[in-house]
């Protein structure tokens, strides 16, 4: 699966990919884990082979705010501890028994200097994820939460069937009691 994944971008060649496979090492969180927490420095990206993970943040009353939520075939990082190399002010929490493949900041470092397209790899993950951030941050601006939610049918109906309802209240920005009208008053 994590070869299709890379593929699917048309950047690697089959040694590239094998060069990330010697260097990954294969991980298990068990639901309730964590793989970054609040305080720590990311200094490894994971690979999703199974489970889901929950990315959240502490609002300034305390509040758990669900902001992102990561599914099998895809890469995840507190990206911007990674980047600045200073603790996550984000959390990301196991919601599932995960099946991970994990690859520290010095390899990734390594593949990027002796194979170039790797650069061009991580690059264009990180334009993908800056796109996503817009996209999300301007449904949760200009739009009520209902839009948001038919948004979601739409695009990511996998959130509806495994995610607890609170978690999707907080990441659509409503109460759960809102949320519970809004699935009422939506049939498709």
């Amino acid at each position: 699966m994590i070869k299709e994944y890379l593929n699917s971008f048309k950047i690697l060649s089959n040694k590239e990919i094998e060069a990330f496979l010697d260097l990954a090492v294969p991980s298990i969180l068990e639901k309730g884990e964590f793989l970054s927490q609040e305080g720590q420095i990311s200094n490894q990206i994971a690979y999703v082979k199974s489970g889901i993970l929950r990315s959240f943040y502490y609002s300034s009353e305390g509040e758990e705010v669900t902001y992102c939520f990561t599914f099998k075939n895809a890469l995840v990082t507190a990206y911007t501890s990674w980047i600045t190399e200073k603790p996550s002010e984000e959390n990301i929490q196991a919601l599932t028994e995960m099946e991970l493949l994990l690859i520290s900041k010095e390899h990734v470092h390594y593949l990027e200097l002796h194979y170039p397209n790797w650069r061009r790899f991580f690059k264009q993950i990180a334009e993908m994820e800056f796109v996503n951030i817009e996209r999300r941050l301007f449904l949760l601006q200009r739009e009520n939460a209902e839009t948001r939610y038919q948004d979601l049918l739409i695009n990511n109906p996998e959130y509806l069937h495994d995610i607890p309802l609170h978690y999707l209240a907080s990441y659509l920005g409503v109460t759960q009691r809102h949320l519970s009208r809004i699935r009422k008053n939506i049939s498709f």
